[in-house]
């Protein structure tokens, strides 16, 4: 059976078998997952876990070693696909001798698609002068041009790159409720890294997370989170008790005979312990401190190309 179009246009991005490898090794190796349309991704994990790699791919920058990446049901780069999609990198690259309004109509010529009420009304919100060049504003203000051109362009899929990464706390707060008020306007994918973890907990409901290039854990927010518990007890002769063996125990830490663990329930928990229901900050974190642990996708997030066919 092969997966029509249509089909796949519920997927804004899905991989199957992705690698990247440079003279260094391997940036990315057996990457499968898929992020549905219309979701906001938080994508996390160390530096050198292969985030910007894969945003890179996404965005037509550089061609996989092997395996396929597919935005929209055709592959990364496809010249056609490429209106689809914004890209903003960690550097924002503006023109610093540029204007405000010359980047905006660098924006409208580029793009066929490009919404200039838009553009205009993010950088008049922020208060910036169109014909201030860009070399001489704050962080936040180059911030807010960066968005506006990204916004502009009217994309289906929005791939940002550490976008809030340079900004103070006040900025970060008045950037990241643009960035969510465009998005759900407009219906727009957000697929986005930082290591501010708290931060993208308010923002996010679908998470990726990347750890020595592989894939540790994908999938809707809510349902990863519910199905981990935080447990607190007493250990046996120094070892967990050994009703948690029937679970998946992501990572444990024991202070004298106290023991607390992360736990990925397989049934119901019972036994003489607290058990707390832990935030998404506290699951992700477990799950990039413990390589060793097994990863982790809900249905949503498993490809299913090999079973269906190719396009």
């Amino acid at each position: 059976m092969t997966t029509s179009g249509t089909a796949r246009a519920r997927w804004a991005v899905e991989s199957d078998g992705l690698g990247k490898k440079y003279r260094r090794g391997w940036a990315l190796r057996d990457c499968s997952f898929r992020i549905p349309a219309g979701r906001v991704c938080a994508l996390v994990g160390p530096n050198g876990a292969g985030k910007s790699t894969l945003l890179g791919l996404a965005a037509g920058l550089d061609r996989p070693t092997e395996g396929e990446l597919r935005i929209f049901g055709v592959p990364a780069g496809t010249p056609a696909g490429m209106p689809r999609w914004s890209y903003l990198a960690q550097d924002k690259p503006l023109f610093k001798r540029f204007t405000v309004a010359d980047h905006l109509r660098m924006g409208r010529e580029l793009n066929p698609g490009w919404d200039q009420d838009t553009a205009e009304r993010i950088v008049a919100e922020g208060r910036i002068e169109t014909t201030a060049r860009t070399g001489r504003l704050s962080g936040g203000q180059r911030t807010r041009v960066a968005l506006a051109l990204a916004f502009g362009k009217r994309p289906e899929l929005l791939l940002l790159d550490e976008p809030l990464a340079d900004l103070d706390p006040v900025a970060r707060d008045e950037m990241g409720a643009l960035l969510m008020a465009e998005a759900a306007e407009h219906g727009t994918t957000v697929v986005m890294s930082s290591h501010i973890l708290a931060e993208l907990e308010g923002m996010c409901d679908y998470v990726l997370v990347l750890a020595d290039g592989r894939v540790r854990m994908a999938g809707e927010a809510d349902e990863l989170v519910a199905m981990h518990s935080v447990v607190t007890g007493v250990t046996a002769d120094g070892e967990l008790p050994a009703a948690l063996h029937d679970h998946t125990v992501i990572e444990a830490r024991t202070a004298g005979r106290q023991f607390t663990a992360m736990v990925r329930r397989q049934g119901a928990l019972s036994g003489d312990w607290q058990r707390l229901e832990p935030a998404m900050e506290e699951v992700l974190l477990a799950y990039l401190r413990s390589p060793q642990a097994p990863a982790l996708l809900s249905p949503a997030a498993v490809p299913t190309h090999r079973e269906e066919g190719a396009a």
